[in-house]
């Protein structure tokens, strides 16, 4: 037997199938066992925890992150050290980035810049490619990627010139992360319906951040999440939409899936907590996000499906710029940076409003952003669950802590939140990475440099 390090005691352990009261064991670095109850010899020679009280969770695995990027002129606030301390205090122990390339840069070499980054981090890492060119070596940069390990890929149907690719294209890196045993990775909205809604704004000088919605329609996501879904019904390949923000969309994913299409829907916390009116109100350029937040119908019919357990996975989609950045969208939306800081506040933000508010299962919350994360891109049982083997990865949460949402006490580097004023029942109080106590009752303990991963293929 392995000599047993830790010992953490007397909590409500929660997995995606299981959850009860039980003693975790840890031995380098990995869960060894759990125990109805640890041996008491095991107290007097380990690190004893007392969770008693509490909720054991696996650590967070988030889906979708966007470190130190620079787009419309801007560049976030992080870096990959600065995240993922931000990712370890909101109880997330992996955070996947997108290693988007260059104009002009392969997939395979913009992975390879990334990886370097990325071993700043105090947190693990593992990393989506991207394709933004139809270049004609592209299967074989693709199969490179996944020997490599990287076998999840994103794509955009919209920003044309920038990250945009053709439906062709999209076809042509299905096919090959099908024979690969890889996942495409979908930002769906139709470009063209975008440009047309754009142009009737600027042509009637609607473009200060109230009319921001209008600029990117639903139908825009609606559309494109359709035709994606059949190029991957002719190609017989899995396709994973991002960040998803109308009930409709989702129920198109959910109706394929029902026809055999092998088809995942994300949803990410603003989309479910926050609307449109956000455009009409104070410091409103701050919420300008690919895509907007939809009306209040619709994130009550996204809620109403996250509960039906119709999404597979709640991302951050985590972009980090600052308010002074965000001042250039006053007049006109267009010149703000789009995205919103939220790798901190994902896991405990939802778990307040889903487990504390709405009754869903702790089992069923673990799934959303930790298991089904790490399972799609091949990680799991390695992360995303609490089981002998399984990197011991996790957070002791204390299910009753009443708290207030406020930039100012939280750690992404940055001087807002779009959550500021929102009142929380449950928060992390340790966090534990691979085996050491990092956070406890929001202080840093210890920090370790963090392993870029390689991914396993996505479920068949």
């Amino acid at each position: 037997m392995r000599r047993v390090e830790m010992v953490i005691r007397g909590g409500v352990v929660v997995n995606p199938d299981w959850q009860g009261r039980a003693d975790l064991l840890i031995a380098d670095s990995k869960v060894h066992a759990l125990a109805d109850e640890a041996p008491p010899e095991l107290y007097r020679k380990a690190e004893v925890v007392d969770a008693t009280g509490k909720w054991v969770l696996p650590g967070g695995v988030d889906p979708h992150v966007h470190v130190g990027i620079e787009f419309s002129g801007f560049r976030t606030a992080d870096d990959f050290r600065t995240c993922g301390l931000a990712a370890l205090h909101g109880g997330s122990t992996t955070i996947i980035d997108f290693a988007i390339p260059r104009p002009g840069q392969s997939p395979v070499n913009a992975v390879a810049e990334r990886s370097a980054l990325a071993k700043e981090s105090p947190v693990d890492v593992a990393l989506h490619g991207c394709v933004i060119a139809g270049d004609a070596d592209l299967p074989a940069q693709l199969q490179e990627l996944a020997v490599a390990g990287v076998t999840t890929v994103k794509m955009f149907t919209t920003y044309r010139g920038l990250l945009m690719v053709e439906p062709d294209t999209i076809r042509r890196v299905m096919e090959v992360l099908r024979d690969v045993g890889g996942l495409a990775y979908i930002h769906a909205e139709t470009n063209h319906l975008i440009e047309a809604a754009q142009e009737r704004l600027v042509t009637g000088g609607k473009l200060t951040p109230p009319h921001f919605p209008g600029s990117r329609p639903r139908d825009a996501e609606e559309d494109a999440v359709g035709w994606v879904l059949h190029l991957a019904s002719l190609v017989r390949a899995p396709v994973y939409f991002v960040h998803q923000t109308t009930p409709r969309a989702v129920d198109l994913v959910r109706r394929a899936r029902l026809r055999g299409v092998q088809a995942f829907s994300e949803t990410c916390p603003h989309y479910l907590l926050l609307d449109e009116t956000v455009y009409a109100g104070r410091h409103a350029e701050r919420f300008i996000c690919s895509p907007p937040m939809r009306d209040r119908r619709a994130v009550a019919g996204l809620m109403q499906r996250v509960l039906a357990g119709w999404v597979d996975t709640l991302g951050s989609d985590h972009c980090c710029f600052t308010a002074e950045q965000k001042l250039n969208g006053t007049d006109d939306f267009r010149g703000a940076p789009p995205g919103l800081p939220g790798v901190e506040i994902r896991l405990p933000l939802l778990f307040s409003e889903l487990v504390r508010r709405r009754g869903m299962s702790p089992s069923r919350f673990v799934e959303l952003v930790a298991t089904n994360p790490a399972r799609l891109i091949g990680l799991f049982p390695r992360k995303g669950i609490l089981a002998p083997g399984s990197d011991a990865d996790l957070m002791i949460l204390n299910p009753d802590t009443e708290w207030t949402v406020h930039a100012a006490a939280l750690h992404m580097p940055t001087d807002f939140t779009p959550f500021e004023g929102i009142q929380m029942r449950g928060k992390p109080e340790i966090v534990i990475s691979c085996g050491q106590v990092v956070i406890q009752n929001g202080e840093l303990l210890a920090l370790r440099q963090g392993v870029l991963l390689r991914a396993g293929q996505a479920p068949s």
